[in-house]
């Protein structure tokens, strides 16, 4: 009897479909288990690498840590089991950048079964009911805030992940794909002006956007109209379908500085093979069912998966099972801002995180707090420093 592990995060859409895939791989394979525990979603995106390679099998993970994988070999070169052919339907299929970002040094260290990035959320009945279009540009997210009565209001979530994903969405936004090099850091200018728009954001959120998570602040649109319109949120299609508690919510593409929904960080789950793992073959092969596209849009998708193939999103059935969750955001994905992988890049992000929350918090009470410019400079100050150091 062969025995894997796996790790994934704790939310339906990071357990359920592998705790599926895992149920149907055994009924094709009888000799083999696949045991999957959880972490929170903090871990997901803060705990190192190395030391869950160490442990498991399989690894659903996020891209930002390919360049520590890379550089430890803890991962598996997939292009060393996977046949040519798949990969290439892979990159094909790629929604936005998802296959790339797991790509580093010629090498691709995860499959990309999940696909996500900063999307909006709104409920658009109540905003339709009120008169509010949904904004495409971020002055028009103040032109909406303006116009809302004072039971309802706009909301970002800003604990400190969310407000380091914010920021460089907007960095993103404004300035391209170019802002962060490894010499410079993030590009001065840009980071100011999307400082500054946040410092701006801060006098219409919602008070308890610094404390929300994606996920929180969805539980509570479903069960409230206080919240309206979140311009800048990661995307969760079970919202999308039939609601936990209250309503099902609408997903739309992000505003953006010209209109076009561009810069939205990526984000997204690879899955990964352990290189300290006894069984790579039975791993990989798992990996394999678990991306391929027919699986995807079928059973990944049925057990609330998000899936990362492009035949899912443009799927009909797919669409239809979740308010057009898929459709309606497809643009913000393909134009959506590739992170850094630089190594101990993952490491400033939990301290950016921190810092761009202590900003905002600053900056919504409205005294005693650092500067746009002076936030970037330090921003930039403690990633080349990680970088170095890495």
């Amino acid at each position: 009897m062969t025995h894997l592990r796996g790790i994934t995060w704790d939310h339906p859409r990071g357990h359920s479909p592998v705790e599926r895939a895992g149920r149907d791989f055994r009924a094709k394979h009888p000799g083999i288990t696949i045991e999957w525990d959880r972490r929170s979603l903090k871990d997901f995106g803060d705990y190192p690498i190395i030391p869950l390679a160490q442990r498991y099998d399989l690894i659903m993970m996020d891209y930002p840590f390919t360049g520590t994988a890379l550089a430890s070999k803890a991962l598996v070169a997939l292009e060393e089991y996977v046949p040519a052919d798949y990969l290439e339907d892979q990159r094909g299929n790629s929604v936005g950048r998802s296959c790339q970002s797991y790509n580093l040094g010629g090498h691709q260290l995860a499959l990309a079964v999940d696909a996500a990035c900063q999307v909006s959320v709104l409920l658009r009945d109540v905003m339709d009911r009120l008169g509010v279009a949904v904004p495409s540009t971020w002055d028009q997210v103040f032109e909406a805030a303006k116009a809302l009565p004072p039971d309802h209001s706009i909301a970002i979530p800003w604990e400190p992940t969310g407000a380091y994903c914010s920021f460089v969405s907007l960095c993103a936004n404004i300035g391209g794909d170019g802002i962060i090099t490894p010499e410079r850091g993030l590009d001065p200018d840009v980071g100011e002006e999307a400082a500054r728009l946040m410092q701006r954001l801060t006098k219409i959120v919602h008070p308890t956007s610094f404390y929300l998570n994606p996920i929180k602040l969805m539980d509570f649109m479903e069960v409230s109209d206080e919240i309206v319109y979140v311009p800048l949120c990661f995307g969760y299609s079970n919202y999308a379908r039939t609601a936990k508690a209250g309503k099902v919510l609408d997903f739309a593409n992000i505003p953006g500085k010209d209109g076009k929904p561009s810069g939205s960080i990526l984000g997204g789950v690879g899955l990964a093979v352990s290189e300290f793992s006894r069984n790579i073959p039975a791993a990989v092969e798992f990996a394999m069912m678990v991306a391929g596209g027919e699986y995807q849009r079928t059973a990944f998708f049925e057990a609330g998966g998000q899936p990362g193939h492009r035949s899912a999103w443009v799927d009909p059935d797919v669409n239809k099972a979740s308010n057009n969750y898929f459709a309606d955001t497809l643009d913000t994905l393909d134009q959506s801002y590739l992170r850094p992988r630089y190594v101990g890049y993952d490491k400033f992000q939990v301290q950016a995180g921190d810092m761009m929350h202590n900003f905002l918090k600053d900056s919504f009470i409205g005294g005693g707090g650092k500067s746009a410019r002076e936030i970037v400079k330090d921003f930039n100050a403690c990633m080349l420093s990680e970088i170095k150091g890495g």
